[in-house]
């Protein structure tokens, strides 16, 4: 496969996986009752997918290796966020932020809506590490690094304020995260984030064209477009573009909440 048909379909990816969850999870919360857990159980071959997918690249240093610890990492990813965002596995913190909370206790507090999201996902990256240490290839580590990495930065600066935030994907039962956002100017969390991203592009990148292989050539092609997604959605807390557009089509309607009388 040509190198840019694998940024192609690392930009599909990207696209249609966030889709696919957002619609999974907003249709979870127009059905309301135990729709969530379902959602998430029935989320589970997804994991157990990426699972195998992961296991089965460690020791095959070839295309079809490549393509299945990156679409293993993904899958991952993928049931871990939509775990998170049905609201199953987040936080023992479940209250809005208090009014005029600052400082160390609102990042304590904020911390406790996603700690155990965060637990989980630094367990998958322990679990990783430890499967990689003696692998012949590393594509699954690299691409679950990016997305540990890039979420990271990318709540932090939402916690510390940067200028545009979407709100409107933010599903029913994170309704509370909200107040722990804040709209403003950006901190020099945002050009740190930014300096990072670009030079983890930038080393992908140089890898890719230094390629000796065609496998090499392969894996750093979809570790830079991967990367440069990360710094994209980073750029687009601050850029006034309509980048909502992309998933609002494909999304079914929110559910209706009648006023109170």
């Amino acid at each position: 496969m040509q190198p840019w048909i694998a940024t192609l379909l690392t930009i599909f990816l990207w696209w249609f996986s966030t889709g696919i969850i957002m619609f999974a999870v907003r249709s979870a919360d127009r059905t309301g009752g135990d729709a969530h857990w379902m959602t998430t159980v029935l989320g589970l071959p997804l994991l157990a997918l990426g699972i195998v997918s992961v296991w089965y690249s460690l020791t095959l240093d070839t295309f079809s290796g490549v393509y299945a610890g990156f679409l293993g990492a993904l899958a991952i990813w993928g049931w871990i966020e939509l775990a998170f965002l049905t609201g199953v596995i987040t936080g023992p913190e479940r209250r809005e932020c208090l009014p005029g909370l600052s400082g160390a206790p609102r990042f304590y507090r904020a911390f406790g809506t996603v700690m155990h999201h965060e637990m989980l996902l630094a367990a998958g990256m322990v679990c990783l590490v430890i499967s990689s240490a003696t692998a012949e290839n590393h594509t699954a580590i690299w691409t679950y690094a990016i997305l540990f990495a890039a979420r990271i930065s990318a709540k932090l600066n939402l916690f510390l304020g940067v200028p545009r935030i979407n709100l409107e994907f933010i599903p029913t039962r994170l309704n509370h995260l909200k107040s722990y956002f804040r709209r403003g100017p950006i901190t020099v969390a945002f050009p740190l984030s930014i300096t990072l991203l670009s030079f983890a592009v930038a080393c992908f990148a140089e890898r890719l064209i230094s390629s000796s292989t065609p496998t090499r050539e392969m894996e750093f092609t979809l570790l830079t477009a991967l990367s440069a997604l990360a710094l994209l959605e980073h750029w687009l807390m601050v850029l006034p573009l309509p980048d909502a557009k992309l998933w609002r089509w494909m999304l079914p309607a929110a559910r209706r909440v009648a006023d109170p009388k």
